[in-house]
């Protein structure tokens, strides 16, 4: 299971001209589902995403978590970041979880993270979603959890 990871100030996903949800200062994670991804896989990647550093202490270095700070997590499902484009000028989609799997996986992530933290929001699997952010640095980060480790 793949996580970018957006440290934010702010961030949205919209459908349909409607607010389905956003959060404050945190994390937006896209998140890409693959073949063989399963429930153990988002929670690797949750316990990273729950872990990773990427907020300033108070020398200004990025020695806090999201678990420490408390800031929100803005789930989305992308499948495009599963995409192959070593070559050619189309990306393929042969690495993909089928769609069932990826969406009963995304919601697994979802209902787990939203258990282990208090200020979780997501976007909606399979559904045409604007998401708009504030790249807090900006930082960015591309997290793996197995069995498909990069």
């Amino acid at each position: 299971m793949i996580g970018l990871l957006q440290r934010v100030s702010h961030a949205e996903v919209r459908v349909g001209g409607e607010s389905i949800g956003g959060i404050g200062a945190g994390l937006l994670v896209m998140v890409g589902v693959e073949r063989g991804d399963t429930n153990a896989s988002g929670e690797r990647l949750l316990e990273r995403l729950l872990g990773y550093r990427v907020f300033a202490d108070d020398a200004g270095l990025m020695n806090r978590s999201l678990s420490q700070t408390g800031g929100g997590m803005l789930l989305v499902p992308q499948f495009t970041l599963v995409a192959d484009t070593r070559k050619g000028t189309r990306p393929g989609f042969s690495a993909a979880a089928d769609a069932d799997a990826a969406a009963s996986a995304f919601r697994a992530l979802v209902d787990t993270a939203g258990q282990r933290h208090p200020d979780v929001a997501a976007g909606r699997f399979g559904a045409d979603m604007q998401v708009s952010l504030c790249n807090d640095g900006p930082v960015t980060f591309w997290l793996s959890a197995p069995p498909h480790s990069k």
